[in-house]
């Protein structure tokens, strides 16, 4: 990465700015920093995801517990895929297009802070905030909803890389949505509205052996459903994999799927990002 140069303030001579990363660790703490600032965001992005585990696990209990699985355990899976897709999809999709439209992406654009530092600042802000919502996720399940955690250093791996690999695509694919929406005011309803098809269609909300194949095979175009099955093997025992479509976890296909959505969703954000909005030229 090249170092942008400058003029200092005695004698002329030049001096050396901050390159990219350095800029966007500093851009994604700043990040942070706004985010904890809004108090009913911290709180509605942290308290979602297990509400709705204590809801979930409580309301359907038919037909886990022949597979060997608790209800807190079949849900535990949906809700921190989802809780990803949420700081990441949701998040970026929305906040950028406000930014757009408020014309903080423009007023960036002009300053001598390379590009890529804007958008790794927004990576370490859906890092933190993804990590520390399945943090407490997991500490609250496993203490109040009999939750059990993975027992072997083999499943946190398989936790871990489809976390890395489900984060990294659906931010990109956020960040690519971002420029789809024509004002700040509509990106929720152009962002949320995909978001929550895809929960219902990937096994978020429903158990995935209750959902119709027609609409597993929608929900397999995207990458929360191959994150929430990857994740039930995860959290869930190995007789629970007959609940699956294809009767298995399909590792496999669940690096493949969500790899090519990072690929693409790179792709999507070089050929689509606008810094700033269509009236404006």
């Amino acid at each position: 990465m090249s170092t942008v140069t400058g003029t200092s303030g005695r004698g002329g001579r030049p001096t050396s700015l901050p390159g990219a990363w350095s800029l966007g660790l500093r851009r994604g703490t700043l990040e942070i920093r706004q985010f904890s600032r809004q108090r009913d965001a911290v709180i509605f992005t942290f308290a979602f995801p297990i509400v709705l585990l204590a809801l979930f696990a409580s309301i359907f209990r038919d037909g886990t517990e022949n597979a060997g699985a608790t209800p807190s355990q079949m849900y535990a899976a949906g809700m921190i895929a989802a809780g990803v897709m949420s700081t990441s999809f949701q998040s970026l999709g929305i906040s950028i297009a406000v930014e757009r439209d408020e014309k903080v992406l423009r007023r960036l654009r002009g300053t001598p802070m390379p590009p890529a530092a804007y958008f790794l600042g927004k990576v370490w802000l859906v890092l933190v905030t993804g990590l520390a919502e399945t943090a407490i996720l997991l500490l609250v399940g496993s203490t109040l909803f009999d939750l059990d955690l993975p027992a072997s250093a083999a499943k946190w791996l398989t936790f871990a890389w489809i976390f890395a690999l489900g984060l990294a695509g659906c931010a990109l694919l956020g960040i690519a949505i971002s420029s789809l929406p024509k004002s700040g005011k509509s990106a929720s309803s152009v962002v949320v509205l995909p978001f929550l098809i895809m929960q219902f269609v990937s096994g978020v909300f429903i158990p995935v052996h209750q959902i119709p194949d027609w609409l597993l095979n929608i929900g397999a175009l995207f990458p929360l459903k191959w994150m929430c099955q990857g994740l039930r093997g995860v959290f869930l025992p190995e007789s629970a994999a007959v609940l699956e479509q294809s009767g298995g976890w399909e590792y496999g296909k669940v690096a493949l799927v969500l790899g090519a959505w990072v690929v693409g969703g790179l792709l999507l954000c070089l050929v689509s990002f606008k810094w700033k909005n269509r009236r404006d030229g």
